[in-house]
């Protein structure tokens, strides 16, 4: 049976766009990507939800935690014992930082043993200025697990009750995603946190919403019709949502910015997921590549930040800036707004760890004998 890869194409565009809006892109472009970059992640994900963990939950928890805890421990601990080095390389100082001026401080030990413990207990603790995407990993591993939950409760709800039980397969996700919305709009106009969550839980719950949204989709995927007309009409409305009503998953959004998330972000998902079917009926290199990209998104996520520092360099010596910006988070921001260096640092961004990745992957395979 032929492998279904447009789902893979959405990721590839996805990380794509994240590792544009990491790399200081124009204000229209940066806005317009981020209503709906993230959340596609999350729907994507949702997308391969399948009923059977609703009986089988033991096995769905250990591959959420192998294929997202697991990760984000590794490399959080191992940017977490390289990050004084980056000092002493110059990588990282006190002197340059983020574009609102924050700086980062090599850490004393027991700096690092508490940041140790924030990964291990509550996926946190992460280098801010290597790892600043990392809170994904945690935010999909409890949105995932707290779907299966709320779906498997409303689930039961329903047959306890007789009456919607012929629905349940539909109005138990709708009933996940309704109910993950009333929760983001009570947390959001009340200023509430969800203590044990680090970052107050805003992310895991809208996560929550776009995971239930990806699977409703792939129920209502057969009955879909990708056409150019309506790629454009959903490209309009989040540029609209952008320019007027801007949003994205940010932490600390507002009830105002909540409540302008959810359509773009859709919007945004079903644009990427009509380009992808595109891309996807096209043979060639851009399609190889993408499906590439898209089985390989984790490299990227980790790498990313750290592959920009190459674009630095080159940047530092073209404007002959103070090596020190370097450290700058995540990109140099001098110029960045009349340059075209964002171009640039998208594609080591993007390249640096696919590359890696590639070379890793076909040197493995060379070395592992044939089965016999």
């Amino acid at each position: 049976m032929q492998r279904n890869t447009v789902i893979s194409i959405c990721k590839a565009l996805a990380i794509i766009l994240m590792v544009i809006g990491h790399a200081d892109a124009p204000d229209a472009i940066s806005a317009f990507l981020y209503e709906f970059h993230m959340p596609v992640f999350f729907i994507t994900a949702g997308y391969f939800f399948s009923l059977k963990y609703l009986h089988d939950e033991t096995t769905f928890v250990k591959k959420r935690f192998k294929g997202l805890y697991v990760p984000f421990l590794q490399w959080s601990i191992f940017f977490l014992i390289i990050h004084n080095w980056m000092f002493d390389l110059g990588i990282l100082n006190e002197q340059y930082g983020n574009w609102s001026g924050g700086v980062t401080h090599p850490y004393s030990w027991h700096q690092m043993q508490q940041n140790l413990w924030n990964m291990v207990t509550a996926m946190g603790g992460y280098d801010q200025f290597l790892c600043g995407a990392f809170w994904f990993f945690r935010g999909l591993l409890v949105a995932s697990i707290a779907y299966l939950i709320i779906y498997k409760g409303i689930d039961y709800w329903m047959g306890k009750s007789g009456r919607l039980s012929p629905h349940r397969e539909l109005l138990a996700p709708i009933g996940v995603c309704v109910l993950m919305l009333l929760i983001a709009a009570w947390k959001t106009s009340e200023g509430l946190r969800i203590i044990p969550l680090i970052q107050g839980g805003y992310r895991e719950i809208m996560g929550t919403f776009f995971f239930g949204c990806g699977f409703l989709f792939r129920k209502w995927e057969q009955h879909y019709r990708a056409t150019w007309w309506i790629t454009i009409l959903f490209a309009v409305i989040v540029y609209l949502f952008s320019k007027y009503l801007t949003a994205n998953m940010n932490w600390r959004s507002s009830f105002i910015q909540f409540i302008s998330l959810p359509v773009p972000a859709v919007c945004g998902f079903l644009m990427t997921y009509n380009i992808a079917r595109w891309c996807d009926k096209r043979d060639g290199c851009l399609k190889r590549f993408l499906v590439f990209c898209g089985d390989n998104t984790l490299p990227i996520f980790v790498f990313h930040i750290i592959s920009y520092k190459v674009v630095s360099l080159l940047k530092i010596w073209y404007y002959d800036l103070d090596f020190a910006q370097i450290g700058c988070h995540m990109v140099i921001h001098e110029h960045a707004k009349e340059d075209f260096f964002w171009i640039l640092y998208t594609i080591v961004g993007v390249g640096i760890p696919l590359g890696w990745t590639w070379c890793h992957q076909h040197i493995k395979k060379r070395l592992t004998p044939p089965s016999a």
